[in-house]
């Protein structure tokens, strides 16, 4: 299927319902996060079904979708470049060149759900066996997507018993100001706590009383309920 092609598809699949709900929901309005993002309208099964069709789009055609004003759009390009990654697991040169793409366009994984489905299967699945500097560099950017692509990227590295970069990122992020990085770092607490409950409870132990509200809700949310009330109540 050629970018014109694709392009008719999503948006034959367009609904102006759908698109005002999600403009809502990713608070599209002034001042709010996803402040002037816009949307076709289609749901994530719908742009995921597209996936099988786009193995002929070239690298620029990948790119054009992942540039795009549209939201739908930049998502699909995102699970282009996740498919691709995956499927060059012999392919060190492949991969990297993703991992590449992935880094220099950060600026157009602008919502947390752009960011949750490609961090962690890019990104952090490279970073298992790759020098993981840039970690500090996107943590230290002025974007909260970067920041919050450092922390959804050791997801992988939670997934394979590693916890010392989620804790080092949760306990910088301590003091953020936005929520969906405490809704980010209580999550991978979270876990983290379900692979080996005594690393969340020594970061709670440690740290729960400077945790932002959101965030410690967040990663206690699995621990039995006489401990959560131990942990809120510090």
């Amino acid at each position: 299927m050629t970018l014109i092609h694709l392009r008719q598809q999503l948006r034959a699949q367009a609904s102006a319902e759908r698109a005002a709900g999600a403009r809502r929901f990713f608070k599209t309005g002034p001042g709010e996060y996803g402040e002037g993002d816009l949307f076709l309208g289609l749901t994530v099964p719908q742009v995921r079904a597209m996936l099988p069709q786009t193995d002929a789009l070239t690298e620029k055609d990948v790119l054009t979708l992942l540039r795009s004003a549209w939201h739908e759009e930049r998502l699909l390009a995102l699970l282009i470049l996740v498919r691709r990654f995956d499927k060059a697991r012999k392919d060190e040169a492949m991969r990297a060149r993703v991992v590449k793409l992935y880094l220099a366009n950060t600026a157009w994984i602008n919502n947390w759900d752009l960011v949750d489905t490609s961090a962690p299967l890019i990104l952090g699945v490279w970073l298992l066996t790759h020098e993981r500097a840039v970690l500090s560099k996107l943590a230290k950017s002025k974007s909260l997507w970067e920041h919050r692509i450092a922390v959804l990227a050791t997801l992988a590295f939670i997934r394979a018993g590693e916890f010392e970069h989620t804790l080092r990122l949760c306990e910088q992020f301590l003091t953020h100001e936005h929520d969906l990085m405490h809704k980010a770092c209580g999550w991978m607490l979270r876990e983290a706590g379900k692979r080996d409950v005594a690393v969340l409870r020594a970061f709670l132990d440690q740290h729960a009383v400077q945790m932002p509200r959101t965030m410690l809700r967040y990663a206690i949310e699995k621990l039995p309920e006489a401990e959560r009330q131990h942990y809120l109540g510090r």
